[in-house]
């Protein structure tokens, strides 16, 4: 073979390679890979000890924090200038990479990442998501709307960390049993999540995570909530306020609604922000009216860990709120 024909062999062999974004071997700068199969149906070979993983969701943020994992980079949260407000002391110091639902490839690239994790909640576009597969691993560990615990698990099994997740979440479950044990008089009571926008009220469904841990504790949601929404927020409009009265309304504030990244009015979404929103839902027409106002049962709360589609860390913060308020 010709010194010409070994150089051009080579070179085919590196365009293979380098198109195939992380190579035909399951081998990788991080460790020995392991595969999964991720929420798209996709077969992906992630790094054993992923060291430098970028999170493009506020959950797989959520989720990585929980398991002891900081990220090298990640993205902001709904409709804020930085991280979820309720993350914002362990998310200390994380580089930005952009918007929740517009980041920035470039700095991605910048951060050199051997793994990046992320879901239905932030990313959809299949074009963006192809662009991410070829700078790293790319997990999507959920759909908008479904089950935050699946997707905290399917993470785990991203960054190797799956003992330490049944852990996380059987600590979680016994914090869910003693809450509903401590619910009292307040057991089955109806419960309204509203996210407030600078365009009015929106509705948190029972599909997301805040949904589901009112429904865990057995308590109800008013005849107009009780279902399964879009996995976000539904906005409501100010001539149907009525559709959020129920015995108590948790009140979180949270950017201007939908996924609008940097287009959104952004707030800094934790309860100061909900404490100055309820102040001005308070001169709507009507509001004063709804049984909760009345009954001082609007309980202002962290709208980054409520309103928006966090994982355990947030969940845990609505246990608590909820153990405090209904106790």
């Amino acid at each position: 073979m010709s010194h010409r024909t070994v150089i051009a062999a080579v070179f085919t062999c590196l365009v293979v390679l380098l198109t195939a974004g992380c190579g035909t071997s399951p081998d990788t700068p991080s460790g020995p890979g392991h595969q999964l199969t991720d929420a798209t149906g996709k077969r992906v070979t992630v790094p054993s000890r992923p060291s430098r993983v970028v999170t493009l969701s506020e959950s797989t943020l959520d989720g990585a924090l929980a398991l002891g994992v900081r990220p090298v980079a990640t993205s902001g949260g709904r409709g804020q200038p930085g991280v979820p407000a309720y993350l914002a002391e362990r998310a200390k110091g994380i580089p930005l990479v952009g918007a929740l639902a517009s980041p920035s490839l470039e700095k991605i690239t910048e951060a050199r990442p051997d793994l990046i994790l992320t879901d239905g909640t932030a990313l959809k576009d299949t074009a963006v998501l192809d662009k991410l597969r070829a700078i790293a691993p790319l997990a999507y560990v959920r759909e908008a709307g479904a089950d935050w615990r699946q997707a905290f698990t399917m993470e785990a099994e991203a960054l190797n960390k799956a003992g330490r997740a049944r852990t996380v979440l059987a600590d979680f479950d016994r914090g869910l049993a003693a809450t509903k044990g401590g619910l009292g008089n307040n057991g089955g009571s109806s419960v309204t999540i509203v996210r407030w926008t600078g365009k009015g009220p929106q509705l948190i469904l029972r599909e997301q995570p805040a949904g589901r841990i009112v429904s865990e504790l057995g308590l109800r949601r008013p005849p107009a909530q009780d279902k399964d929404g879009p996995g976000h927020s539904v906005p409501v409009s100010l001539e149907n306020l009525d559709q959020l009265d129920a015995d108590w309304i948790f009140f979180g504030a949270l950017g201007g609604g939908g996924r609008q990244g940097a287009n959104a009015k952004k707030t800094t979404g934790d309860v100061g922000a909900s404490q100055k929103a309820l102040r001005q839902a308070s001169a709507v027409p009507g509001f004063d009216r709804l049984h909760a106002v009345a009954a001082h049962h609007v309980v202002p709360v962290d709208g980054s860990a409520w309103t928006s589609a966090g994982g355990v860390l947030a969940c845990t913060r609505i246990l608590e709120d909820i153990g405090g308020a209904l106790k």
